[in-house]
């Protein structure tokens, strides 16, 4: 498949967002070659609950590959770390969630003991795809990886807001593999309230994942959400309700 140009993502849908709403606020990040859109029904059924939202780009996102190309883990992660900050300053109480790579951010986030509550949606501890674990050894080769082809996802996707690349810069793989092994080594340190959430139709992620988060985290108060025949992008499938309700539940408790 060939890469997406820069006009693409020239639509509201993908356009960072604040909802402004009550006290307990929640900052959204999406995953690795995503974009807002894949968060932003997500974020408009929390605003209805009259919570404040936040969705953000990560850098090199939204825009081209090549601009990908140029950032990294840490850019993605500082990002995630100045707008969970500035929904701070708004908000006395902040919770982080994110999808797939924007999971790890929350987790690591989370480690730091910055949120008052974390949710990770289909994030990673470990990929199917084995060519993310070569990428260094075959980017002189395969400079490119390409996803799957978007007329599939669209039979699981609500494709109205599924924005996002269709295909990576192979060395950047070793970034998504970066922010895995920071997430995963440090998961005791998590002590904050943990909803995981993963679907069982997901052929991105690792099936254990959730499990490993779970078990890994030293939060008191910790959940698993299965979303039965969610693809990983889950916050664009018929899922999204129980998503928003679990979500809710968790947050109407700090």
């Amino acid at each position: 498949m060939e890469p997406n140009d820069a006009s693409y993502f020239n639509h509201d849908r993908c356009r960072p967002f604040l909802h402004q709403g009550g006290p307990k606020g929640v900052l959204l990040l999406h995953g690795f070659t995503g974009s807002v859109a894949h968060i932003r029904p997500l974020g408009d059924a929390l605003a209805d609950r009259g919570y404040t939202v936040m969705g953000i780009n990560l850098p090199g996102h939204a825009t081209t590959e090549a601009d990908m190309a140029a950032t990294g883990w840490k850019q993605w992660l500082d990002a995630a770390h100045s707008a969970f900050h500035k929904l701070r300053g708004r908000c006395p109480t902040a919770t982080v969630a994110g999808l797939s790579m924007g999971g790890l951010l929350s987790l690591i986030l989370a480690e730091e003991k910055l949120p008052d509550a974390c949710v990770a949606l289909s994030a990673p501890m470990a990929v199917q795809n084995k060519l993310l674990y070569f990428s260094r050894v075959i980017a002189p080769f395969k400079p490119r990886i390409s996803w799957t082809p978007p007329e599939e996802r669209r039979e699981q996707l609500n494709s109205a807001f599924d924005y996002g690349y269709t295909g990576f810069p192979s060395r950047k793989a070793a970034d998504l593999r970066r922010l895995m092994g920071m997430a995963k080594r440090d998961l005791p340190k998590i002590t904050c309230p943990l909803l995981v959430a993963q679907g069982t139709a997901d052929r991105t992620v690792w099936p254990g994942s959730a499990d490993r988060i779970l078990c890994g985290a030293g939060s008191a108060r910790k959940s698993k959400l299965m979303l039965e025949g969610a693809p990983h992008v889950c916050t664009l499938s018929a899922q999204l309700p129980a998503i928003v309700d679990a979500m809710d539940e968790l947050m109407k408790a700090l």
